[in-house]
């Protein structure tokens, strides 16, 4: 476990997993996760992008997915929330649309008490071909989403985006001007995109929106095949490292747990010192 502390600021867990094929056996992983965060003294945890069911086979997971009314694990996750008195961000999930066609890449914010409090769909679809030979069609299978989405929870004000969403920096320039000062990025970022562009990509969104951004993140070889970066990274808003992930291939006991603080008054400062985030006198968008 990676660790950094100040007593007066709330922590945050951040859960690197090896998510499967197998959605029973991920929620269980995720319950697990949830107690040692509680045992560690976190307040909120932040999963990886599609914690519960990574497949890229669509016929074999095709039983698993679901319309979010009908499928079992938003319940799941929220009687955890409630058990372990934590604050859940899902990471993400697929559910089926409303119509019933192509499939939605969802995040779900969770309060300890379990209700809903916010709900968001990925908005930009991973379609890329890759120099390490990958290549990877997400609007093929997946709906775009349509809304920004900022909400309270107890370590501010969290603006939600997911994994290829990080390419695009104005959709973080839009969170922040919905009031956001920390943001979430859960990503299955593929092992050859991670060394390149991970930690830069979250280092700069930090910097240029003066918030925390906390990025939980699969790891290692998965059952469908692909291999995933890891290295699960908290920011801080002047782009300082305060946490992160050091597992090479599969967790040890199927997650790796990082903590760490998210202080408002590093927030405060880092706008202030740099106002990108609270200032339009410098900003000249008409060119």
């Amino acid at each position: 476990m990676a660790m950094t502390m100040e007593a007066a600021s709330p922590l945050i867990a951040l859960v690197e997993m090896t998510s499967g094929i197998d959605p029973d056996a991920n929620l269980a992983t995720m319950d697990r996760a949830l107690a040692a965060a509680a045992t560690a003294g976190a307040v909120m945890a932040f999963f990886p992008e599609m914690s519960v069911l990574l497949d890229r086979d669509r016929a074999r997971s095709a039983g698993h997915v679901a319309r979010e009314a009908d499928s079992p694990w938003l319940p799941a996750l929220q009687a955890m929330a409630r058990r372990h008195g934590l604050w859940i961000h899902t990471g993400s999930m697929p559910f089926l649309s409303d119509d019933g066609g192509r499939r939605v890449n969802r995040s779900h914010v969770i309060a300890a008490d379990g209700t809903i409090a916010a709900a968001y769909d990925k908005i930009h679809m991973f379609d890329v071909a890759l120099p390490s030979g990958e290549s990877w069609s997400e609007s093929s299978s997946y709906a775009g989403g349509e809304s920004l989405v900022v909400v309270e929870t107890p370590v501010g004000m969290l603006g939600l985006s997911i994994c290829y969403d990080l390419r695009f920096p104005e959709l973080y320039r839009a969170l922040v001007e919905r009031g956001a000062s920390v943001i979430a990025i859960p990503a299955a970022f593929t092992a050859s995109t991670g060394a390149a562009h991970w930690h830069v990509l979250l280092r700069a969104r930090a910097i240029e929106t003066g918030c925390h951004v906390v990025a939980a993140a699969q790891a290692g070889t998965h059952a469908d095949g692909r291999s995933t970066y890891g290295h699960s990274l908290a920011v801080g808003p002047w782009g300082e490292l305060l946490g992160e992930s050091m597992a090479t291939g599969r967790p040890a006991a199927d997650f790796q747990l990082v903590v760490a603080p998210i202080d408002p008054a590093t927030t405060d400062s880092a706008r202030q010192s740099i106002p990108l985030a609270r200032s339009r006198a410098n900003r000249r968008p008409a060119l």
